[in-house]
């Protein structure tokens, strides 16, 4: 018994409905009648390549998923996907590098779709001190999975609770973005770990708080993160559109003072 490949137009169909869509609402945002949108999902109409990449734009679909819609519709994929060695993505990664050594005496660190390091800048030592389960750091070493394992990060996290349900939301937000396997598997599994919840209460929001920071035990000391996403602008390969930098930022001026000292210690030790 085989299972027959879903049709450009369930698929069209699925993304509307993961977009919370209706059809008028897609077929308003794509200039086109309700009538042909419907003909369209249930396979009365087949759409051209350029109406697929247009309803793709307007539902916002990842480059690899334009890819997979354009296969079913019977064309074939308009975006390259390269690995990260390829010559071609070589101005790209050595931009990444550049924002990551930029960026010292920060941390800061490169990701894959699926949350695995790509790279990172030697400000990041500090979160890699005292982890317990080596395999977390065997390649391919993913971010979450490090971060919130027992055996990983997450003993030295003081706020783990407000930390953790920071992540889990921003990954359930990219498995909802993206409907990768990979990435749903991961938040179940990440979900599984200790919450680090001594009640059922939430903790409170400081009231003069701007973002919710990352608090590292890192010896008698604790250092305080905020952190931002960079991505590229205007990607048309499909690896190169799923590589995210993230940059973690002193939120305090102790943490500030550690950090620059701790960069001191390095370039003596070299």
């Amino acid at each position: 018994m085989t299972t027959s490949e879903p049709s450009a137009g369930s698929l069209i169909r699925e993304w509307r409905t993961r977009r919370r869509m209706s059809q008028l609402d897609l077929a308003m945002e794509a200039d086109i009648s309700q009538r042909h949108l419907s003909f369209v999902e249930s396979g009365r109409a087949q759409p051209s390549r350029d109406m697929v990449l247009h309803l793709a734009e307007q539902l916002a679909i990842p480059l690899r998923q334009r890819n997979q819609l354009l296969l079913a519709a019977g064309f074939a994929p308009s975006f390259s996907e390269k690995s990260l060695g390829d010559k071609t993505l070589a101005p790209a990664m050595a931009a990444v590098e550049t924002l990551l050594k930029g960026h010292e005496p920060f941390p800061a660190l490169a990701v894959d779709r699926h949350w695995n390091l790509v790279s990172a800048n030697a400000a990041i030592a500090p979160f890699l001190a005292d982890i317990s389960e080596p395999s977390l750091l065997q390649p391919p070493v993913n971010v979450l999975r490090l971060s919130l394992h027992p055996g990983g990060v997450a003993p030295r996290i003081v706020n783990l609770a407000e930390w953790r349900a920071h992540l889990l939301e921003r990954l359930k937000q990219l498995s909802d973005a993206t409907g990768d396997a990979v990435l749903i598997e991961l938040e179940r599994e990440l979900r599984g770990y200790p919450s680090g919840l001594k009640s059922s209460r939430p903790a409170p929001v400081e009231p003069s708080g701007i973002v919710h920071p990352l608090r590292l035990a890192h010896g008698d000391q604790v250092l305080s993160f905020i952190s931002t996403i960079t991505v590229f602008g205007t990607p048309l390969d499909v690896t190169l559109s799923e590589l995210a930098i993230e940059s973690f930022f002193p939120a305090d001026e102790q943490t500030r003072t550690v950090l620059v000292r701790l960069a001191k210690e390095w370039a003596a030790a070299s």
